[in-house]
Order: structure tokens, then C-alpha cells, then sequence
């Protein structure tokens, strides 16, 4: 193992990030199974230890959730009820030891297609901060994942906050997730709905989709169709749902199975919001 770096700044963190390639870790819970020895190699920047890192703070314009905020910091943090995906997405990553140590931009750079966090982030119009010694960026999540197990930082930058704006709080959401046992389980389709109504009509839809597409997806078309539909009454097609998605085979699922789950996913979504607005 190289050099171990443990900061207590941003301003520090980032003069190491210029100088050399170091593996940032925070809770460790991707990055130690990922690694293929019984130490990581080369220099390590922990962030855990910087000022502002971690917790959730809340201004006029939103909330902001430092990069090593836990998934525990998140079930506890007493959100308001456009955030419930995030709180139930929260409560299935991994076990409760899990949560304790694995952080929101952990998640986030680890860009695994199922990672729980995502379609409830994108769902409430989250953007991603990120820091160099060139300056700070701002992404759309959209933006910031770009592939399997890949972002869009660039050399030299790091993950410093998500950011959620605060009309994204309003409404009511629920998170869904299938998986072929009932807990410690990666997805075979999850989904995370947002919905503002008005005098039970639906005004505003938020719907995500993760784990059938190389990243999570935002599924626009159904959201514009929900708009102005009665929510008692509101349901989408198998065909709608499939056709932003692009799903993958594998020993957890088939393409098409993936496909019809998330479109009765979504369908389970709408129904237990109906109920809980009733």
C-alpha cells in the first residue's frame, strides 16, 4: 500500500488530486470488493475527514448532501416526503452495516447500472458537484453518469455534493424494487416515482428506471402522458415503459423479463401512491 492521505480540507484534498493519481476512498463498501488483493495499491485520499463532506444541509434553494453522506444519514435525516424514494432506496442498500459506511457519492462514482441511490436522485432533478483545482463543475445526473461504471469526471476532480432543488421536495414518491430475494440484493429492476397532484389529478411526474439500461433512466414520455390523468386511474403500458429502457441478459434476469418488470414496477408505483393519496 502507498501513501495514505487523510485531509481535513477540500483545499488539501485537491492539491493532492493535482499532483498524482490516488484511489479517493470514503465508505469503501464498492471499492474493497472491487479490489483484487488484500490491500489497495498505490496512494489512497480518504475524504472522510473533510470539513463539509458529510451531512445535509438545507437553504432556499434546496438541499445540499456532502459526497460522504451515509445512507444512514439519509434514513435518519427527517426529509420531506418528495425525498421518501430516496429514504426507501436508502433502506436497501445492502445490510444496516452497509448504510452505516457506504456514502451518496460513493454510489455515484461507483456508476453501477443498479445502484439503488440513482433513479430516486434523478428523479428529483439532482445535480452533482465536482471539484478541481481548476474549479467547481455542476452536472445533471444525466450528465455526470455516462456509461457502466462510468462518469464524467476528469482528471484531477472529485465528487464534493449532490444537490436537490427544492421544488423537486414537493409531491409524494415511492421507490420499487425487484429482486429475486427480499433483501442484501442487487436489482433485477427497480423504479423510483415522484407525482404532484391536484384535486387528484396529476400536475407533475417524476418517473426513473435503474437497472435495465446502462445507466438509470428518466422515462419522459410517461411522465408527459401521466400529466392531467385522474391518479386513481393512472397506469402505463408494458411498451411505453420499454421503450426508453435497453435492458441486459444476465444470470439475475433475461432482457425481456427486465423489460415487463419495470412496466409493472412503475404500474405498482402509481397504484400505492393513488392509495397513500386517498
Amino acid at each position: 500500500m502507498g501513501i495514505y492521505h487523510r485531509p481535513c480540507n477540500l483545499k488539501d484534498a485537491l492539491d493532492v488530486l493535482a499532483k498524482q493519481d490516488v484511489t479517493i476512498a470514503a465508505g469503501c463498501t464498492d471499492l474493497f470488493p472491487a479490489t483484487e488483493a488484500q490491500a489497495l495499491s498505490g496512494p489512497v485520499l480518504d475524504i472522510t475527514d473533510i470539513v463539509g463532506m458529510r451531512g445535509i444541509s438545507e437553504s432556499d434553494v434546496g438541499w445540499r448532501f456532502g459526497a460522504a453522506t451515509t445512507w444512514s444519514d439519509i434514513v435518519r435525516a427527517g426529509l420531506p416526503t418528495g425525498f421518501d424514494m430516496l429514504v426507501a432506496a436508502a433502506r436497501e442498500v445492502g445490510s444496516v452495516q452497509i448504510q452505516n459506511a457506504g456514502t451518496i457519492g460513493g454510489n455515484l462514482c461507483n456508476a453501477s447500472p443498479a445502484a439503488d441511490g440513482v433513479p430516486a436522485l434523478l428523479a428529483l432533478d439532482a445535480t452533482v458537484e465536482v471539484a478541481s483545482k481548476r474549479g467547481v463543475r455542476v452536472l445533471a445526473m444525466h450528465d455526470f453518469l455516462t456509461g457502466v461504471r462510468q462518469t464524467a469526471l476528469e482528471p484531477g476532480e472529485m465528487v464534493v455534493a449532490v444537490h436537490v432543488p427544492r421544488e423537486s421536495s414537493a409531491g409524494r414518491s415511492v421507490f420499487r424494487k425487484l429482486g429475486a430475494r427480499k433483501y442484501l440484493v442487487i436489482s433485477i429492476a427497480m423504479v423510483a416515482a415522484r407525482v404532484l397532484s391536484d384535486g387528484g389529478v396529476i400536475r407533475e411526474a417524476a418517473i426513473a428506471v435503474g437497472a435495465c439500461s446502462p445507466v438509470a433512466r428518466r422515462l419522459g414520455e410517461v411522465e408527459a402522458a401521466l400529466v392531467g390523468v385522474p391518479l386513481v386511474a393512472a397506469t402505463v403500458s408494458d411498451g411505453l415503459v420499454a421503450h426508453a429502457l435497453a435492458p441486459i441478459s444476465d444470470v439475475r434476469g433475461s432482457d425481456v423479463y427486465r423489460a415487463d418488470a419495470a412496466g409493472e414496477l412503475v404500474r405498482r408505483a402509481l397504484r400505492d401512491l393513488a392509495e397513500g393519496a386517498a
